[in-house]
């Protein structure tokens, strides 16, 4: 429980806690757009995705049309991330991303590849586009995938979708590849969350819908986790066999709600 613990920070999912996804933009969860501003003004916080369809700065804008306000800096994706690992690593990338998200690899080679970046393509995970990174992948042992997540379904407002872990898995059963992963429920993702926060794991709550991404992830780290019955939380999970939230909360409201007022937070 969180009785008697400190909480010095929030991290937070986005999509399916701050609200629901669609093909026209979303809709934002119930008492979402208060707790996001109590969050700002009580405690410190940082928002995490693996929404891997648009640059920062776009999502941000497409938040702050369903009433949100936050800052680019405050949103964590893995986009950036993967293209810093890039260029570090002196890799040059074949893109099976979604168009809007390319911006995010600007000043990446891409001539010769010898990585292959999946992310949430969308209509972009065709045959032709699956098959020519099954192709580079194939046969060089060398080449890295790096996936920017692995979850396996995200909530739609017309109903579930199959996610970018999906596509993964099936290149990494055909190929036998090097997987590293850019996004949730990675270590270096959440601990680069946690030095952007600026605390440590144990006086941090993450709070998501995904059980195993989200929660599981960052209890992993030392963190509490708090499962919210929105977005694509299944009931099942409330007896997952491996993953047990510190709390289970209706929604993102009544998360914070929670914590904020148990005066458990300093």
């Amino acid at each position: 429980m969180l009785a008697g613990k400190r909480v010095k920070g929030f991290l937070s999912d986005v999509t399916g806690v701050l609200y629901d996804s669609s093909h026209g933009g979303g809709a934002a969860i119930s008492g979402s757009i208060e707790a996001v501003k109590r969050l700002y003004a009580e405690s410190k916080v940082k928002f995490l995705s693996n929404e891997s369809t648009a640059t920062r700065e776009k999502f941000v804008r497409k938040l702050e049309k369903l009433g949100f306000e936050l800052k680019p800096d405050d949103l964590i994706t893995p986009a950036p991330s993967c293209a810093k690992y890039i260029k570090e690593h002196n890799l040059r990338p074949h893109l099976l991303v979604y168009d809007d998200v390319i911006p995010e690899f600007d000043g990446c080679d891409f001539s010769n590849p010898n990585c292959v970046v999946v992310g949430d393509a969308e209509e972009n995970f065709t045959y032709e586009n699956l098959n020519k990174a099954f192709r580079l992948l194939h046969g060089n042992p060398d080449i890295p995938l790096l996936s920017l997540g692995t979850g396996k379904f995200y909530q739609r407002t017309d109903g579930p979708c199959i996610d970018v872990g999906a596509f993964t898995a099936a290149l990494i059963y055909a190929t036998g590849c090097k997987h590293i992963e850019m996004g949730k429920p990675s270590k270096e993702y959440f601990y680069n969350a946690l030095e952007a926060l600026g605390e440590k794991p144990e006086d941090v709550v993450m709070i998501g819908d995904d059980i195993v991404s989200d929660i599981g992830g960052a209890q992993k780290l030392g963190m509490r986790g708090i499962q919210v019955r929105t977005g694509k939380y299944m009931k099942s999970w409330e007896n997952h066999p491996e993953v047990k939230p510190t709390l289970i909360a209706d929604n993102l409201f009544s998360a914070v709600q929670t914590v904020l007022d148990s005066k458990t937070t300093h």
